[in-house]
């Protein structure tokens, strides 16, 4: 089925439709006759639904995922964000994917981002002459730099920068954690290592050194080509792997020069340490949680997901909480009431984003573990009990942008506004929007694509590209003219507007406005 097929399905929008993926596209059987047919109601009733999320779901795009009309059953499920994974394909196949997701934003009438996720360096042993040893708990086990295929007593460590950086003491980490090895001499080319934990260890297995911040670029060769690719194509987002150090974030943000918005993922225990530094660098920072539940104990790894995102929270900077959030969505259509939980905990803590990985990327259900995601996101944000007061209020700067911002939600939630629309060019406006966390939709109104696409990362912004504004009339009307073409308002509501003055100047928020739709606005802008 194609792109253009698959378009039909929006009429009636697949966010509510509970069984396993046979049902994924229903409406896009009708095809490309029928997709015409969509009328203005049905358009403003898909945009109202898609607005009603707030948390936003990235999906990664994998074998399972790639083909259009399955791209268009996942943005029809809900997705907002798709993610490239640069650790697996080639840049031919990923080219093939942008253009399929560029093809169905236009078919959709709304923006789309796409997040090219660089792989970082892996650091891994070496080979061994039988294939793979057996190591004892005590035993005694070296990690060197001789080019000579290991055995039960050593094997190669082909990165002299993690030799160089070990001391007596220190714990090493070897294929995800299963083995783990106490440093009890080191030099600059051998360490004498006693084994913690034993069991089976085969050949390029990877090393993990929890306690170390390693001498390394963020960057290897391979990311300094995916990095142009992604650029080159137009992705929005570029997701930085192996981040330790603000100054990690800084080299890529260098080479990006505003072409993209930088996320960096924290997956390491002095990125959470340097969380506030890497934050004012970085445009985004995701949970990774795979790597980090890996250097971390395990326990303490719910206790850096809380500070990550009441870090990103504070600074008004985008956070995604990531990895295994519906796993067993692998190979299950109905997820674990854990999982369930671990999703529900995630949009209570006032993450941006929620991630799905391998669920969507080579999954036997991805659409129907987009479904799962949105039923449950919306079920928190729409419980009486959802915290959202205590996620909310983020002391503002001492800024005429903050102050608008923060009066445009508190005089939304007092007049009872449908809606708050904010003219943004730069996004940042919208950003200080998102950060106040108000009880309404965000209607954002942007004259740049690239902007409207990056701004999907965000809590409860609903992006649109339309052409600036040049007169305080020009503003209310449009302002009241979209709220109601994407259904964030009818006649007899108001919604408040901010905007800055002199218009089309970016960072010069300084305009709050109430106004009233009548809910002819669209048949007049008609005549």
């Amino acid at each position: 089925m194609s792109l253009r097929a698959c378009r039909g399905s929006h009429a009636n929008f697949a966010l509510d439709a509970r069984g396993p993926d046979r049902a994924s596209c229903r409406a896009g059987m009708a095809g490309q006759d029928e997709t015409e047919k969509i009328g203005m109601h049905d358009r403003r009733e898909l945009f109202r639904k898609r607005a009603a999320r707030r948390t936003r779901i990235i999906a990664t795009v994998g074998p399972a995922s790639s083909a259009p009309e399955r791209l268009a059953a996942l943005w029809a499920a809900g997705v907002d964000v798709f993610r490239l994974n640069m650790s697996h394909g080639d840049q031919a196949d990923h080219e093939e994917v942008v253009t399929a997701i560029r093809a169905l934003e236009d078919r959709a009438g709304r923006p789309i981002a796409i997040m090219a996720d660089l792989q970082g360096p892996k650091l891994r042993i070496d080979v061994f002459s039988s294939g793979s040893v057996e190591l004892q708990e005590g035993a005694a086990f070296v990690l060197d730099d001789e080019k000579v295929p290991g055995d039960e007593s050593r094997v190669r460590l082909p990165h002299p920068e993690i030799l160089q950086v070990l001391r007596p003491g220190m714990e090493i980490l070897l294929d995800d954690g299963r083995i783990r090895l106490e440093v009890v001499e080191a030099t600059a080319h051998r360490a004498l290592t006693r084994v913690k934990v034993g069991g089976t260890l085969s050949n390029r297995k990877g090393v993990n050194v929890p306690g170390a911040v390693l001498p390394l670029s963020p960057l290897t060769a391979k990311d300094y080509r995916d990095l142009e690719f992604a650029l080159r194509v137009g992705v929005d987002w570029i997701a930085q792997s192996f981040v330790q150090r603000p100054e990690d974030v800084a080299e890529t943000r260098k080479i990006v020069a505003g072409r993209a918005g930088v996320l960096a993922k924290i997956e390491k225990p002095s990125a959470v340490a340097e969380i506030e530094g890497i934050l004012e660098i970085a445009d985004a920072v995701m949970v990774a949680r795979g790597d980090l539940g890996v250097e971390l104990p395990l326990e303490d790894v719910p206790g850096a997901q809380r500070r990550i995102v009441r870090a990103a929270r504070e600074t008004g900077k985008p956070v995604v909480v990531a990895t295994q959030m519906l796993e067993s969505m692998i190979h299950s259509p109905v997820p674990t009431r854990a999982e369930v939980s671990d999703v529900a905990n995630a949009v209570e803590s006032g993450a941006d984003a929620i991630m799905l990985s391998a669920e969507s990327a080579v999954g036997e259900y991805p659409v129907e573990a987009v479904r799962v995601m949105h039923r449950i996101a919306l079920k928190v944000e729409q419980d009486p009990a959802y915290g959202l007061a205590a996620i909310r209020h983020v002391a503002p700067t001492e800024t005429v942008e903050d102050a608008i911002t923060a009066s445009a939600r508190q005089v939304a939630e007092t007049v009872h506004a449908r809606a708050i629309v904010t003219f943004t060019t730069s996004g940042s406006t919208a950003l200080r929007a998102a950060r106040e966390r108000p009880q309404v939709p965000i209607l954002v109104l942007t004259p740049r694509t690239s902007v409207a696409r990056r701004l999907c990362l965000a809590w409860g912004l609903y992006p649109v590209k339309t052409r600036d504004v040049t007169s305080f009339e020009e503003m209310a009307g449009k302002a009241r003219r979209m709220a109601l073409r994407h259904g964030l308002a009818t006649g007899g509501e108001r919604i408040a507007i901010t905007a800055g003055f002199p218009f089309g100047t970016p960072g010069s928020t300084n305009l709050l406005h109430i106004a009233y739709v009548t809910g002819d606005e669209l048949k007049r802008r008609e005549a």
